[in-house]
């Protein structure tokens, strides 16, 4: 049997050492580690030395939907969703993978193969106490109003998603089916969607509100539209409200060589 650890670390991650080496990630019990999932929604895997062939395999025992990022490079052309974190170096807002269309996975992924020799955390912040700390204005206003993510696909980008063979009839049969969307097929073959979606969300396992989205990174993006489903400006006072929270709450992932991260999306 498997001589694993489970400590509490920093707020509300959780770490999982493996205190005998020979044993695999691959070996851990599904269950138990959502029961862990359920409370703190996000996991650290250390000490099993997980390399990228197992990544996959590993996430799929908790996963149902695997996405592409166009501008992510694919670290092994034999296992396209294992990619690279992000494609610079620079800061990046607060949000959720994907958050600002309908094909948002239910959890993500990262992995270190070789820490930074400086620096190179990874940031998190837990929605379900952004949440619980924002104020009751903006709780109530969030309640009361959705947000709309405006974005245009390229033919290739949409292509990459579906796969290379996609043709119109395979993205108006995606899109038709989901709900809070309209959609545009232009005549160069791009897409330009609006995708209306609550700013709150409920955890996957724990059934607990949380303030989870990608309003802060569309909204400071400048390729980003992101308005009130009404089509009416987000105030820059609410944003910034927003911003000045997440960055009391921002937490760090210090990352180790192996280290496997499952987060609640």
């Amino acid at each position: 049997m498997n001589n694993i650890n489970f400590l509490p670390t920093m707020a509300s991650i959780k770490t999982i050492f493996n205190n005998n080496n020979c044993s695999s990630i691959l070996d851990l019990s599904v269950q138990s580690n959502l029961d862990i999932f359920k409370d703190f929604s996000i996991l650290l895997f250390r000490g099993f030395s997980v390399n990228y062939e197992q990544i996959k395999a590993f996430a799929e025992k908790f996963s149902s939907r695997f996405v592409l990022d166009k501008d992510r490079p694919i670290v092994d052309p034999r296992n396209k969703f294992v990619t690279l974190v992000d494609p610079g170096m620079h800061y990046v807002s607060p949000h959720c993978e994907n958050a600002n269309s309908p094909f948002r996975p239910d959890v993500v992924w990262f992995c270190c193969g070789v820490p930074a020799a400086q620096g190179g955390e990874t940031l998190f912040w837990d929605g379900v106490r952004v949440w619980e700390e924002i104020s009751e204005e903006l709780k109530q206003l969030f309640v009361s109003k959705k947000i709309k993510f405006l974005q245009k696909f390229p033919a290739a980008d949409w292509k990459r998603f579906l796969g290379a063979g996609a043709i119109i009839t395979d993205i108006k049969k995606t899109l038709d089916v989901i709900q809070g969307l309209s959609y545009q097929i232009n005549s160069d073959q791009s897409v330009s969607i609006e995708y209306t979606c609550s700013a709150i969300v409920k955890t996957k396992y724990g059934n607990k509100d949380a303030f989870a989205n990608s309003l802060i990174s569309e909204y400071k993006n400048p390729r980003g539209i992101v308005t009130f489903e009404d089509g009416s400006p987000i105030p820059v006072a609410v944003i910034n409200e927003i911003q000045e929270l997440m960055n009391s709450l921002t937490k760090v992932i210090s990352w180790q060589s192996g280290d496997l991260v499952m987060i609640d999306n």
